[in-house]
């Protein structure tokens, strides 16, 4: 886990990240914490948090929340998730998935309780 913070290091000026900030903007972390790497979304947004992050970005720890998690969504313009996935890549290796529809989500992405397309075909 270390490992993966460790190419994190320097990350904490956001500023260039998002064009538009007039929308706010939630980075979720999901999993289990109790289970090693599985966790890594949620110990991501805590070490987050200890960071001065702008006004517009806030974390959050979505544990295993599944469709709970969707009453907070309506406050934001874009929501991360930040999730452990079982793709075949080396532990460690960090990916983005840019998904524009529900169904371009692999099945082997989850939330725990329901899958992340569960969650975006339900908005």
């Amino acid at each position: 886990m270390d490992a993966i913070f460790a190419r994190l290091q320097g990350t904490d000026d956001f500023s260039n990240i998002f064009e538009d900030k007039s929308e706010k903007i939630l980075i979720l972390g999901v999993g289990n914490y109790l289970m090693g790497d599985e966790g890594v979304g949620v110990h991501l947004v805590h070490r987050m948090g200890e960071m001065d992050l702008p006004d517009y970005l806030d974390v959050l720890d979505g544990g295993t929340g599944g469709f709970f998690l969707m009453s907070v969504f309506d406050e934001y313009g874009a929501v991360i998730f930040v999730d452990a996935t079982m793709d075949g890549r080396e532990g460690g290796t960090l990916s983005l998935i840019k998904p524009r529809f529900a169904a371009d989500f692999p099945k082997a992405l989850s939330v725990h309780d329901v899958g992340l397309k569960d969650m975006v075909e339900a908005l």
